[in-house]
């Protein structure tokens, strides 16, 4: 990790559109029920984008927010990072795409694909990109229409994602929020754990893909549990013998907003206060790369996060990968 320069928060922002599906309007859907829901996921609801809008529609309104929350100027912004999995098109990169809306003057901007990991890594990428000199103020959004690849005849995948998008501002000059360590991983022999079969180029997206239903995600539920509650435990741990702090120094944790029970038993196995935890997913499910920057936003403007404190961000998700952000409020 490039230390010469010191990088922070600046400002941070999130949106979600209006349509709630709540778990009472999955019963009408599938094969469930809002007690099988909760006790499973401690999900409520979720949010659903307007059939009108894509991606970058969310994406325009958290960094909009985020940039004013920042105090700086569009034209200040000179890289923007849209973390994503539901791109509006394969080519051109959302994040041009929501650069030009913002009115940003010729940033470097691309896209980012490391599925629910994906806001972490791209705010890592961020963040080391500013320390370098490559940039000095960068918008770091996380953003998702998830509803656009769930199955709604799964019942096992469609009951857990939502839309959102979430954003946050960098810099060189942020007087808080300090990014202390980072690190990255993956396994990819656990890539099939949580995949879209069609669509790429390994297998092109045709009438036989539609007809069998390719195009949307899949998910095998069971290993995605251990491997959540594993790498939750494991992220927190490098974080707090990287920085030699305990849990008494750890302000809030952050995490990929997943499922209540991972939560619940990585927490138990590191000891860590629910209180010291910050979840919103009863109210917006699994939003992808949306779900760290969303939770990060809300927490933030809730006053959670304790001056002096560490604020600790993980997140793991397809791939496998894994990710965390270590930083002080």
């Amino acid at each position: 990790m490039n230390d010469s320069r010191r990088v922070g928060i600046l400002g941070s922002g999130s949106y979600v559109p209006e349509r709630v599906l709540s778990n009472e309007d999955l019963e009408k859907m599938v094969d469930t029920s809002d007690e099988w829901i909760f006790t499973r996921t401690g999900m409520r609801e979720r949010r659903i984008a307007d059939p009108r809008q894509a991606t970058s529609d969310l994406a325009v309104e958290a960094g909009q927010r985020a940039i004013e929350d920042a105090g700086v100027a569009p034209e200040d912004i000179d890289l923007i990072i849209v973390a994503t999995v539901t791109p509006d098109h394969m080519v051109p990169a959302t994040a041009c795409l929501v650069a030009e809306r913002l009115g940003l003057r010729a940033p470097g901007a691309f896209d980012l694909e490391a599925a629910c990991t994906g806001f972490v890594t791209a705010l890592i990428t961020g963040r080391a990109m500013v320390a370098a000199g490559s940039a000095r103020t960068a918008l770091v959004i996380g953003a998702e229409c998830m509803s656009r690849i769930v199955d709604y005849e799964d019942r096992a995948s469609c009951i857990l994602f939502g839309d959102a998008a979430g954003a946050v501002v960098i810099s060189a000059d942020a007087p808080r929020g300090e990014i202390l360590h980072t690190f990255m991983g993956s396994d990819g022999s656990g890539a099939d754990v949580m995949k879209i079969p069609a669509g790429g180029s390994r297998r092109p997206l045709d009438m036989v893909a539609l007809e069998e239903r390719l195009n949307y995600l899949h998910i095998r539920g069971n290993e995605t549990f251990k491997f959540a509650v594993g790498k939750f435990r494991e992220l927190v741990e490098r974080q707090m013998h990287a920085l030699d702090f305990t849990v008494d120094d750890l302000g809030l944790v952050v995490p990929h907003q997943v499922n209540y029970r991972i939560i619940e038993s990585a927490l138990k196995k590191l000891d860590v206060d629910l209180d010291r935890i910050f979840m919103n997913l009863h109210k917006y499910g699994n939003t992808a790369a949306a779900s760290v920057p969303v939770a990060f936003d809300e927490a933030r403007r809730e006053g959670r996060f304790t001056p002096g404190k560490y604020v600790s961000i993980v997140a793991f998700g397809a791939g496998l990968t894994w990710s965390s952000v270590l930083l002080r409020w």
